[in-house]
């Protein structure tokens, strides 16, 4: 645990939260700030700034709890879809340095925006990514 990290604090419960899930290594609430009705944020209780930090029984942990509590949300909620979304770094989004997975429950005509515009593989670009396999 960090000291200063706010979801060290929140999923080990110092700091109060809307909890949805709770098990030995994780914490699952709704975001304080949804992006849509139903927005919950899964937390591990050990501190890992990203998922390169993660420990590999923790990485695989959190797919299990999103797709259990992602269910839960969609049909509950009567969601159309759900995005689940982990960002790493502050070029990605990454707002608070503890891994956090957001489960994000989606609605027709919402104003949700995870999008961007498809680029083209090059075969330059092709080349180098396949080398560093």
């Amino acid at each position: 645990m960090e000291n200063n990290c706010i979801f060290c604090k929140i999923a080990n419960g110092e700091i109060p939260s809307a909890t949805v899930y709770e098990d030995e290594d994780f914490r699952a609430i709704l975001d304080l700030n949804p992006a849509s009705k139903g927005h919950t944020l899964i937390i591990p209780k050990k501190h890992a700034a990203n998922l390169f930090e993660l420990p590999e029984e923790t990485a695989e942990k959190v797919l299990s709890i999103a797709k259990k509590l992602g269910a839960r949300l969609k049909e509950g909620l009567h969601a159309e879809g759900l995005n689940v979304v982990q960002n790493n770094g502050e070029a990605a989004g990454q707002t608070v340095m503890h891994f956090h997975m957001h489960l994000i429950p989606r609605y027709n005509n919402d104003t949700v925006n995870v999008k961007w515009v498809p680029g083209t593989l090059t075969e330059d670009d092709k080349k180098e990514i396949l080398g560093l396999f």
